[in-house]
């Protein structure tokens, strides 16, 4: 095998996606499909799983609320039923949470986040490795972290601290899991082009009594690159993780953010 096809990912991989009809979820979900894979996604909005799955044969949907431990597990057995097994679970659904000083912040709303953020992945983690253990020999694990999660992130304090965590569990399982070759890499994207970025960077702005275009600029003025990133640039990196050119590479955290100096 040569260099250039150690960086694909091997044909017909069985992949499943959380959160992912719509944003990085779906580019991830896209770009591995384009890769031959066979990949199934799962999304709390019915109605958009339909729409997306609807566009490849190579695409199949279940609907799962990441937070509930039954649906999670009704997501995994579905996987096994429809793939036979399982090569790559990433755990991507995750939601922004509530931006404001940590005395303004209700506590369903840290709740919330931490439930959907961090209990999320367990909840797919404790069902998924050992479909993994029985049905690949070269499984991988891919956390959505965030550069939340290398860095201090003022008024976004649940956030960050879900995506602290995200790393802490990553190179825990990468140690834990070696011994049966399963692979936990994380992955932290930057500031990401879209409309979720959209809504943080305007309620930060209201939070810090600023204009929008203002906030937009600092968010820029932090970053090396001095542009975001695209769920593109995110996709790629995925599909390098799972490819055999990185059957080495484990237990690592890999930003991808045009270096942002700080938040």
């Amino acid at each position: 095998m040569n260099t250039f096809e150690l960086l694909k990912p091997q044909p017909g991989l069985r992949v499943l996606i959380t959160g992912a009809a719509s944003g990085i979820g779906a580019a991830m979900a896209r770009a591995f499909v384009q890769a031959d894979a066979r990949v199934v996604i799962c999304d709390v909005d019915a109605t958009a799983v339909d729409a997306f799955t609807s566009t490849s044969p190579s695409l199949y949907g279940c609907v799962a609320d990441v937070s509930d431990p039954d649906q999670v597990d009704q997501a995994v057995a579905f996987t096994e039923r429809t793939l036979g097994g399982l090569d790559l679970l990433i755990n991507n659904a995750g939601i922004a949470g509530p931006t404001g000083a940590i005395e303004e912040i209700d506590a369903q709303q840290w709740e919330r986040t931490v439930t959907t953020n961090l209990n999320g992945q367990f909840n797919f983690l404790r069902k998924a490795v050992p479909l993994m253990k029985a049905t690949s020999g070269h499984a991988s694990i891919i956390t959505m972290s965030s550069v939340a999660g290398r860095l201090g992130y003022a008024f976004r304090t649940p956030y960050a601290a879900t995506k602290w965590a995200l790393v802490g569990l990553t190179k825990s399982l990468a140690i834990e899991l070696g011994p049966s070759n399963i692979r936990v890499n994380a992955i932290l994207p930057g500031v990401v082009e879209g409309e979720r970025m959209d809504r943080v960077i305007a309620a930060r702005a209201e939070s810090l009594g600023v204009t929008i275009d203002a906030m937009r600029d600092e968010y820029l003025g932090k970053i090396s690159l001095r542009r975001m990133v695209t769920v593109e640039d995110i996709s790629a990196t995925a599909l390098f993780l799972a490819s055999p050119a990185a059957r080495n590479i484990t237990g690592q955290s890999i930003s991808v953010d045009g270096n942002v100096e700080y938040l």
